[in-house]
């Protein structure tokens, strides 16, 4: 089979196609043909190796060879002892340890694997996974958005700030989006009520303060971000600097105790519980999986290229089955 491999961190050009042996399921695992791959933001620093954190696999070099998470794809063989998928399903959803994807095929238990809707492509189905995933548990389990409120959205025009931007109007918020100035249409046609540049506007100065704040890309002080939160407001980090996150566990209680605001990370583990809730938004026609670009295999370096200069208007899927770039 055909896969995109890495062997050590560096930019987009340490990816390169190989051919290699397609896997064999165990007798717990299904093996996918895999039909569409989305790419987020885990896969990006997971090839630099930055933040630290993405170097838990493996400090010096990765820890495995082919990235991508999301999938969707044919199930085209299945273990003796797997017996929730066989033989022609259609599934999608996210693999564990967040890689094999960029593959033509690819083995796992499908403990985090759902049936794709008859109603959706290949490609919508893997655009879902991870972003929605993160996006119901900021905008609705844990961030419990109610009509009223008002909410920002940090790097709403990417990946998961295109579901969680949908997911904020349609539980009746007030949405800020924030990005580049590339993003600010796309970000009103999602619908949000209001857009800021990040690049002439600091919304941690503006005055303005917000119920929740879903920061997908953090890297200001939280003493700034808990400037920008209402009294009870709550500010989840998704993504973002490890410098962040340490004052997160270091000064979050503190302000918590201080200014009654909640400044907490956002751990949204892969669950096939929630991939299931954001998908019957999306088949419902309530929730719109948005695919800026489609790239083939062999172009998964320009790919990550592309999302990685952040010009991505939500998803960019790579369409196993379709050898031309749109």
């Amino acid at each position: 089979m055909k896969a995109i491999v890495y062997e050590k961190y560096g930019p987009p050009d340490v990816l390169h196609l190989i051919e290699m042996e397609k896997p064999v399921p165990t007798d717990d695992e299904v093996l996918i043909k895999v039909q569409a791959v989305s790419i987020n933001g885990s896969d990006r620093e997971n090839l630099i190796g930055k933040p630290l954190y993405a170097r838990m696999g493996g400090l010096l070099k990765p820890g495995h060879p082919i990235l991508g998470s999301d999938i969707a794809g044919k199930v085209e063989s299945a273990g003796k002892n797997n017996t929730e998928f066989k033989p022609g399903d259609e599934v999608f959803g996210e693999l564990p340890g967040y890689h094999g994807g960029f593959a033509e095929y690819v083995c796992t238990r499908g403990s985090t694997l759902a049936l794709k809707p008859a109603n959706l492509t290949f490609e919508e189905a893997a655009a879902i996974p991870q972003a929605g995933v993160i996006a119901m548990q900021g905008i609705r389990d844990k961030g419990q958005v109610k009509p009223g409120q008002k909410v920002l959205i940090n790097g709403a025009g990417g990946s998961a700030g295109s579901f969680a931007i949908q997911l904020a109007k349609l539980y009746g918020a007030e949405t800020t989006g924030v990005d580049n100035s590339v993003k600010l249409d796309f970000m009103r046609s999602l619908g949000a009520n209001h857009v800021i540049d990040y690049m002439r506007e600091d919304f941690t100065k503006s005055g303005k303060q917000y119920d929740l704040i879903l920061d997908l890309i953090a890297h200001r002080s939280v003493l700034a971000y808990q400037r920008a939160l209402r009294p009870n407001g709550t500010y989840f980090f998704v993504g973002g600097s490890v410098a962040v996150i340490f004052q997160i566990l270091l000064l979050g209680p503190w302000i918590k105790r201080i200014a009654a605001k909640n400044i907490r990370m956002l751990v949204a583990p892969q669950n096939r519980k929630d991939l299931l809730s954001i998908t019957e938004l999306c088949e419902a026609g309530k929730i719109v999986p948005v695919i800026d670009r489609r790239y083939s295999l062999s172009e998964v370096p320009e790919a990550l290229r592309y999302v990685g200069e952040g010009h991505a208007k939500g998803k960019v899927v790579i369409a196993l089955e379709n050898n031309d770039k749109t």
